[in-house]
């Protein structure tokens, strides 16, 4: 196994009568950022935790470069972690945080210096080594603690929601830095968040957690495009949800009847005549007049105007379908009379799962 290779063999860890992650394995390539996805509480950060020896599994074996360190203490492992509230020293200056670790490892202040400035230009903070940490930004905080997990080179970064903390603007930007520093180092990077707009733009794979367990690892695209469960699903936005019958399913094409009554197709594959499960379709697959080949007739209920973009609420019979469109309201207004519009193959087909929960 490469260094930096990850591998997690049927780990499981409880507390007390919760069981917080349950079977999982996974493997993590040599230098991949894989992200850990799922709402509070679904076991990514007690994961995450294990990786890095703060906590012990109950059952199941941790290898980092091919090494079992599943009963190896932190110290002895070749990982550092990024935490939520980042954890500087305030007495020291930005270059004290991050030359601790260095410190620690008993190296001398005459290699400590050149691999500190190093480290912080890596997170653009050249010329700041000597500003206290708390006349720093939230962002210039974060880049801190990044640069204080770098500068000892671990095979292994391990980031557990380092940006819930930061504003709109900054979480933005500092993804850019994530990314950035992670195609500049080529280290491994498991990084933990609930927020699924982070995860598509950092990550290289993305393993949704609900309830203990992984429900889909795949790309960014593959987890957008093609959900598997409902509760994958649910997480990453799909609004329309219904539970269906499929009547029919040859070739590439299945036709299907909601439990209210719409009758819809699509080309996903994996319908078998007589099924009862879930299908969905995401807001801005849809159109209101437009074309395709699900035709749904319905009344404009209400809309959400959010800057680039108008969500509108439609009522179908005895469902409410949500609509994303790019732009302004285009003169339409609630009662309205539209015809809901989206292609075979936006109808995803979905197992059984649970709803998603908020974080």
């Amino acid at each position: 196994m490469a260094r930096g290779a990850v591998s997690l063999r049927e780990v499981s860890k409880s507390f007390g009568t919760v069981a917080a992650v349950r079977d999982v394995s996974l493997e993590v390539a040599a230098g991949e950022l894989l992200t850990l996805l799922g709402p509070s509480g679904c076991g990514k950060t007690t994961l995450l935790r294990m990786i890095a020896g703060l906590e012990s599994p109950d059952r199941g074996r941790i290898l980092l470069g091919g090494r079992d360190v599943t009963d190896d203490p932190p110290h002895r492992r070749p990982v550092n972690t990024v935490f939520q509230h980042y954890a500087l020293f305030p007495h020291r200056t930005v270059a004290g945080n991050v030359a601790f670790g260095l410190e620690m490892a008993g190296r001398s202040r005459a290699e400590i210096a050149p691999l500190v400035e190093r480290a912080l230009e890596m997170v653009r903070l050249r010329g700041l080594g000597a500003r206290p940490v708390d006349q720093l930004s939230g962002g210039q905080r974060q880049r801190v603690a990044l640069a204080r997990a770098v500068v000892l080179e671990p095979e292994v970064l391990l980031l557990d929601e380092p940006m819930s903390a930061l504003d709109r603007k900054l979480r933005e930007e500092m993804r850019a830095e994530v990314k950035s520093l992670h195609r500049r180092l080529g280290t491994t990077f498991v990084f933990v968040t609930h927020d699924q707009e982070e995860a598509l733009a950092l990550s290289d794979r993305v393993a949704v957690m609900n309830d203990g367990v992984v429900e889909q690892m795949g790309s960014p695209a593959e987890i957008y495009d093609a959900p598997r469960t409902r509760f994958v699903a649910e997480f990453l936005a799909v609004r329309n949800i219904l539970a269906a019958e499929v009547q029919s399913a040859e070739g590439t094409q299945a036709v299907v009847r909601t439990e209210n009554g719409l009758v819809l197709v699509s080309s996903a594959a994996g319908f078998v005549p007589g099924e009862r499960l879930w299908v969905g379709v995401r807001p801005e697959r849809m159109r209101l007049d437009g074309p395709g080949e699900n035709r749904v007739a319905g009344v404009l209920e209400d809309r959400l105007f959010l800057g680039d973009r108008s969500e509108w609420r439609v009522r179908a019979g005895a469902d409410v379908l949500t609509v994303s469109e790019p732009g302004t309201s285009n003169g339409r207004k609630p009662g309205d009379a539209v015809t809901v519009t989206f292609d075979a193959a936006a109808l995803l087909r979905l197992e059984p799962g649970r709803p998603a929960t908020a974080s």
